[in-house]
């Protein structure tokens, strides 16, 4: 059956000029479909570079939204409309006025897991892979980082030089990822080095080898003469952990699964081709605002 489905998925996209883009956290099947699987920051530039008429964005609303964003004539397919990122709502656009009246200098730093509204308030769009990077670029001492509390915190503490006010916002994924878990699997195997996304409480960075991106913590792990990680993000990184280093062991603390990630399917990924269901919309105006600090991230990461 799931070879059939490959079969009519890849004939559909022949047809209609399209291409399939896949988070790391999506299910290890449709990684091994897509045509490009990376982060946020990567996705970001594919869609942005893409000559495919149809992009079929395997991921959450957010991701879907920034390829639009990035390709307005383009069409933009989600195979699940309800496919969520909670953290990407947690930030006010009123908190965000508020201090914009409060600092003469302001900077609004999005994070890339936000809602277009969000993006549309902002400065710059940042990812994990970029942050740091463009925080220190900018002119601006104050920085209101949204909507992730602890990336915020992660970049603060790299750059001190700024003002880095934080928002109350969280990955309830990473949030679930606890110090105790890490220190659980670390006894069980002391050789290994624990490899932690930036989303992570400051506790559990605070025990990591190495704090980076998805697509960061894979580099690290190949390139390393390590044989054993634990690892600190969504269990879906470990498909392509795997796949780049088969001679290695990865463990994961907990059952740590996005399941908007995982309402991704082949079956739904077929189904909007033949349909053209779920395509991505925006109103004009928000578009006009939003694309401008994406287009910003991608200027300025180079």
């Amino acid at each position: 059956m799931e070879n059939k489905l490959i079969t009519e998925i890849q004939q559909l996209k022949k047809e209609k000029n399209a291409i399939i883009l896949a988070h790391y956290y999506v299910n290890d099947e449709l990684q091994a479909l897509a045509d490009y699987v990376g982060d946020s920051f990567y996705l970001a530039k594919v869609a942005k570079e893409t000559d495919a008429d149809v992009v079929v964005f395997c991921g959450v609303s957010f991701m879907g939204e920034s390829a639009k964003l990035l390709n307005p004539e383009k069409t933009v397919l989600m195979p699940d409309a309800s496919a969520d990122c909670p953290m990407a709502h947690m930030a006010q656009v009123a908190k965000i006025k508020e201090y914009r009246e409060k600092y003469e200098d302001l900077a609004v730093v999005c994070y890339i897991n936000s809602t277009a509204e969000l993006k549309s308030c902002s400065d710059v769009c940042v990812t994990s892979s970029n942050a740091v990077t463009i925080v220190k670029k900018l002119p601006n001492k104050n920085i209101f980082f949204i909507p992730d509390g602890n990336l915020g915190r992660f970049v603060a503490a790299q750059v001190p030089e700024k003002n880095v006010i934080l928002n109350d916002g969280y990955c309830p994924i990473h949030k679930n990822i606890t110090a105790e878990g890490v220190r659980a699997q670390k006894e069980k195997h002391p050789e290994a080095l624990v490899l932690a996304h930036p989303e992570c409480e400051e506790s559990v960075l605070a025990l990591a080898d190495y704090i980076g991106s998805t697509a960061g913590m894979i580099a690290y792990a190949k390139k390393s003469d390590c044989r054993e990680f634990i690892i600190c993000t969504e269990e879906g990184v470990s498909y392509r952990l795997r796949e780049d280093s088969p001679e290695k062991r990865f463990y994961f603390g907990g059952e740590y699964c996005c399941h908007d990630m995982k309402l991704n399917t082949l079956e739904k990924v077929l189904h909007v081709l033949k349909t053209g269901e779920n395509e991505v919309k925006l109103p004009a105006n928000i578009c006009e605002k939003a694309v401008a600090p994406l287009d910003k991230m991608l200027a300025m990461a180079k």
